[in-house]
């Protein structure tokens, strides 16, 4: 290489005078870069320290000391009277390959695998920022004994133990056997400790299941509409989805079984589907178990807020119809304590267990511990069942508040869907209202409006139409915010 083309690769080596790192350090890396880029080729001799010095206006000590670093390296060889070299036993640099279309900035194209899971949650909408009507998916939090939980976190950081090494993937076994009793009696499931998988939140059990029960190109059913956060693992493992549609007893067994009968395994939100809010009736269970029995297919039971029924006895589990070691019952704690914990639960028949804890320990190796022992702590010492009851008669409040607002307000623009459970409602236009301008408006004035078609698949057909509609959140909204919200909501369906 010409020495003046060689100047010209040093003089334009970067260097960012008056920064905290070093200037030798800084060199050292620009060297290097240039070296690996190819533009300082293996055997090619750099100038002398005195001119490498008035080619960057640096000390040269500050180039003693980067070439010092490249040679310990390996990327640099000289000696004293010979001259300094790039190493040749630096490989040549390959010709940069083009970027691949479909993922900017990426050498290498993803997988197909990988484009499938980053692809997968795309569609799926989570609101961050401050609290404000009508959020979906939200507990109240400001209910929440943060003070108990944190002196429970504390006296187990005192006093570490065993546990504090690497952990049953399974989870902390006296968390498992307490919430194998809480399950029972407010949800009849049937279960032993050693069916209970813990989980960094029902949305990783989703992921572990479809990952194990599911080959690529494998058909299942999926409500339509339904919870896109389910349909996201599953599409990220390479699953068919066929949806499958919702009407007032829940998901429709007989179109499932007339239309994709050979299902590998079928998602439902029995108890309080999700975003409908209609439970499933015993007829539509009872089907559903005698399917899956047949075809020897997967339920997935997803009790996401089972916890919080307003009106009547708690609905007895999926799970606990179940004869024939079909249904995973997947339950969570971010909607009955605080999402940010990140804890959730699987409960697997007996057979599928010990594969799902193999899985569980390939993912991440096992859950948080503290977090499991405070909460097995918050079971036993009887905050658990005390927080529930407080947040439930909370709830209720709050959901009568809407429902009220509802009616005073805005009952010629709005029918509301079913209310005796969860911490949202759905409710529908009664007027000729396009969801995503509403939502957009909301937006605009400060509100969170949430279209049921962002709950449709959009492979689905006219049979799981749903009637155009809003999902409001009520749990987590102050009563001066919903009252706000419930007039800004007013104004826009009014053209105001």
């Amino acid at each position: 290489m010409p020495a003046s083309h060689l100047n010209q690769i040093i003089a334009a080596l970067p260097l960012r005078r008056g920064a905290s790192e070093p200037l030798f350090r800084q060199l050292y890396a620009a060297i290097k870069a240039a070296i690996l880029d190819g533009r300082m080729s293996p055997g090619m001799q750099l100038p002398p320290t005195r001119d490498f010095c008035r080619l960057l206006a640096v000390s040269r000590q500050t180039v003693l000391n980067a070439y010092a670093l490249l040679t310990a390296e390996g990327y640099l060889d000289g000696a004293v009277g010979r001259g300094t070299f790039v190493s040749i036993d630096v490989p040549m640099a390959a010709p940069a390959a083009e970027a691949d279309a479909s993922a900017p900035g990426l050498l290498r194209p993803l997988s197909a695998r990988g484009h499938g899971v980053v692809m997968a949650m795309r569609q799926v909408a989570y609101h961050r920022g401050p609290l404000r009507a009508f959020r979906v998916g939200m507990p109240r939090i400001d209910h929440f004994p943060f003070d108990v939980w944190n002196r429970l976190e504390a006296r187990r950081w005192r006093r570490p133990d065993h546990h504090f090494g690497y952990s049953d993937p399974a989870g902390y076994l006296p968390l498992r056997e307490l919430l194998c009793v809480y399950l029972k009696a407010s949800r009849g499931v049937q279960c032993t400790p050693q069916q209970i998988v813990i989980t960094s939140g029902s949305q990783q059990a989703l992921f572990l299941l479809s990952t194990i029960l599911l080959a690529p190109g494998d058909p299942v059913w999926m409500e339509s509409p339904g919870y896109r956060g389910a349909s996201g693992p599953l599409r990220a493992a390479g699953a068919r989805v066929f949806p499958v549609p919702v009407d007032a007893q829940g998901l429709d067994v007989a179109y499932g079984v007339a239309h994709c009968p050979q299902a590998k395994l079928a998602y439902v939100t029995p108890s309080h589907q999700m975003p409908l809010g209609v439970s499933m009736s015993l007829p539509r269970r009872l089907a559903l178990l005698a399917w899956a029995a047949q075809h020897k297919a997967w339920l997935v039971e997803d009790d996401y807020d089972s916890e919080y029924r307003y009106a009547g006895a708690p609905l007895a589990s999926l799970q606990s119809l179940d004869r024939a070691g079909c249904v995973v019952y997947v339950g969570t704690l971010s909607k009955v304590l605080f999402p940010g914990l990140r804890l959730g639960y699987m409960v697997a028949p007996p057979a599928l267990a010990d594969a799902l804890v193999q899985a569980k320990s390939v993912m991440d190796r096992h859950t948080a511990i503290v977090p499991q022992m405070a909460l097995a702590d918050f079971i036993a010492e009887g905050h658990f069942g005390r927080h529930i009851r407080r947040t439930r008669d909370s709830n209720a409040e709050r959901r009568d508040l809407l429902v009220r607002g509802i009616a005073r307000e805005l009952g010629d623009q709005l029918a509301c869907g079913p209310a005796d459970s969860g911490l949202e409602l759905c409710a529908y236009f009664r007027a000729g209202h396009d969801e995503e301008t509403v939502s957009r408006a909301g937006l605009a004035r400060g509100i969170e409006l949430r279209p049921l078609g962002h709950y449709a698949d959009p492979a689905a057909g006219s049979e799981c139409a749903t009637p155009p509609g809003l999902l409001l959140g009520f749990a987590a909204i102050p009563p001066d915010e919903m009252v706000h919200g419930l007039q800004e909501l007013g104004r826009i369906l009014r053209g105001r």
